[in-house]
């Protein structure tokens, strides 16, 4: 399993305003506790790029009530949703250098640090979503994200994004060969490509604010993505057939920087390591609320949802993704799915 080293090139500069807000330096100020004593408060600051009712925003306002709970109060963390403090590239930038403490990213950017952490987007990974996050969620996961090691960059937990299925304007997709002839966006990444020509489909890699007008004049015939963001992108307007086979689920990831991290307690160290694991379940149920919200709309909208409940074809579809990526990740496909 290896480590990647990560040299900082360039440095982003956040606005004043919001630099301002934060500190070069967390803010301490004195509360009292629940025993009355007065405590030294250390305010911390957490990046989140999604809304303030987004269920990662709901997972991290859940974990830093529990850090200043398990801490006694030593420890206050301010959320920034909405991408106040800037894209994901930029605040991973700033979380290695110390100035931002805390972050919500996907796990996919994370691979440029860590090329194990990639196996998370292999297809049809895990059998179901139980097996998934009590994988994620134990020593197999820790385990993972100790991979960051050496990229100023320490792993707390996982957090959920759902699953990602096929959506188009043409036709339902019942099997494999359904795909055939259609041009699927993507993400720009060799294995999203990958995947999708390996069920016999053409990808194309497209920015996502493109995909709605690309679909509509036929530019496209797809895409793919989880329940809520098919839903509140509107592609579910456009491209009427949504086949439910959860071929992809990347998690996000909860982060801290290695300079926080280095000055804190192994007491606080744990604290903060139990408070991210409890805050799973949290954001888990807010991701499976919105999910259902969203198919809920989708469904009276009239959209055809195609159930698949044996993902075997599409499993043997994908081998020869697993055949040119199963050396690299073969260590951590057997961890994870044995």
């Amino acid at each position: 399993m290896n480590k990647k080293a990560v040299t900082i090139s360039s440095v982003m500069f956040l606005p004043a305003m919001i630099l301002a807000a934060c500190g070069d330096e967390e803010v301490t100020e004195l509360n009292g506790n629940e025993t009355g004593e007065d405590v030294e408060t250390v305010t911390l600051t957490l990046a989140e790029n999604h809304p303030e009712d987004y269920p990662t925003t709901i997972g991290n306002l859940e974990f830093a009530r529990l850090v200043e709970e398990k801490t006694d109060g030593r420890y206050e963390i301010d959320v920034f949703a909405g991408g106040q403090l800037g894209e994901e590239s930029e605040v991973l930038e700033q979380v290695q250098l110390g100035t931002i403490e805390l972050a919500r990213v996907n796990a996919i950017p994370l691979t440029q640090f860590s090329d194990d952490i990639g196996v998370l987007s292999m297809p049809y990974l895990f059998e179901d979503e139980d097996e998934k996050w009590e994988k994620l969620t134990g020593e197999v996961g820790q385990e993972l994200l100790g991979t960051l090691d050496g990229s100023n960059l320490v792993g707390l937990t996982f957090y959920d994004s759902g699953e990602r299925s096929f959506y188009n304007t043409e036709r339902p997709l019942e099997t494999p060969e359904d795909m055939e002839g259609l041009q699927i966006r993507v993400q720009s990444s060799d294995l999203a490509i990958d995947i999708v020509e390996a069920l016999g489909a053409s990808a194309t890699p497209m920015e996502y604010g493109e995909v709605y007008s690309a679909m509509q004049t036929g530019v496209i015939d797809g895409a793919e993505n989880n329940f809520p963001s098919y839903y509140t992108s509107n592609h579910y307007e456009v491209a009427n057939y949504f086949t439910v086979n959860g071929y992809q689920g990347t998690p996000e990831v909860l982060l801290a920087s290695q300079s926080l991290w280095d000055e804190l307690s192994d007491e606080d160290k744990q604290a903060f390591q139990e408070a991210a694991l409890e805050s799973v379940e949290v954001q888990r149920e807010a991701w499976a609320e919105l999910t259902e919200e969203a198919r809920a709309a989708v469904e009276e909208n009239g959209n055809e949802l195609i159930e698949v409940d044996d993902i075997t074809p599409w499993r043997e579809a994908v081998q020869p993704v697993y055949d040119n990526y199963g050396e690299q990740y073969a260590d951590w496909i057997e961890a994870l799915t044995e």
